[in-house]
């Protein structure tokens, strides 16, 4: 099942996902600028092999639902989501007021190439 919905905070509105798989369920929540993810996220591949990409990501663990996503501590950034403010330690719920706060990237869709701009599956 995957379940969609709008997570409304001070500085707008995210969207919560919620895919359950089998014997996993994965839980994130994205705003224009970046997202944050339950313990799935592979923080240091996203920083090692999608570097170019410049993602702006955190984890946070022992996530079930959109409401622990909020709750939990951020374990880890990338290193484009530290620069833009980002630390761990902080509740899902500040990354994403930040991630708010922030709006879209300036480079649009089109940066990191064609791949890059394709819609992400599911």
């Amino acid at each position: 099942m995957v379940e969609v919905r709008p997570i409304p905070l001070e500085a707008g509105c995210a969207i919560g996902v919620i895919i359950d798989l089998p014997r996993t369920r994965l839980v994130a929540a994205a705003a224009p600028a970046g997202y944050i993810m339950c313990g799935a996220l592979d923080v240091g591949l996203l920083d090692r092999v999608l570097a170019a990409r410049r993602i702006v990501a955190g984890r946070a663990l022992g996530v079930r639902s959109v409401e622990d996503l909020l709750r939990r501590p951020l374990e880890s950034v990338t290193l484009a989501a530290r620069e833009a403010g980002l630390r761990e330690g902080m509740t899902g719920a500040e990354a994403l007021g930040l991630l708010l706060a922030m709006g879209a990237p300036s480079g649009g869709a089109g940066e990191g190439g064609a791949e890059a701009a394709r819609p992400a599956p599911g």
